[in-house]
């Protein structure tokens, strides 16, 4: 992926084993927890491309959040105030090799900032 591309969608769920059963039977979505991610079980859509987890709702997190890829999360976060936005939620790390933060934009809308490599990257 580059940097802008839309890579993973969370969405959030108060019953992770009711949105399964909705998720799998509606669109045939593959849903499964991945060892080291306990209890944030990941899907993926049938073309193999589209995925991204089912998170625990919270206070604010409401709505499904995109998470647009970036070259570095630290040079956006800089960027944010002065194009009319704010951070939501800092820089903060995944794993080893990836970090994720969020962003509100100028109307409020929420967008996921993801930078790194996933596991099926070299």
């Amino acid at each position: 992926m580059a940097h802008g591309d839309i890579t993973h969608v969370d969405i959030p769920v108060a019953d992770t084993a009711a949105a399964t059963r909705f998720y799998e039977g509606l669109f045939g979505w593959q849903i499964r927890e991945i060892p080291g991610f306990e209890g944030y079980p990941m899907w993926s859509a049938p073309n193999g491309v589209s995925g991204g987890g089912l998170a625990p709702r919270s206070e604010g997190f409401t709505q499904p959040r995109s998470y647009v890829e970036v070259d570095s999360i630290d040079d956006v976060l800089a960027r944010v105030a002065d194009l009319g936005g704010r951070v939501l939620h800092g820089k903060e790390p995944i794993d080893a090799t990836s970090w994720w933060a969020v962003v509100a934009d100028a109307d409020g809308n929420h967008v996921g900032l993801f930078e790194g490599r996933t596991g099926g990257e070299g």
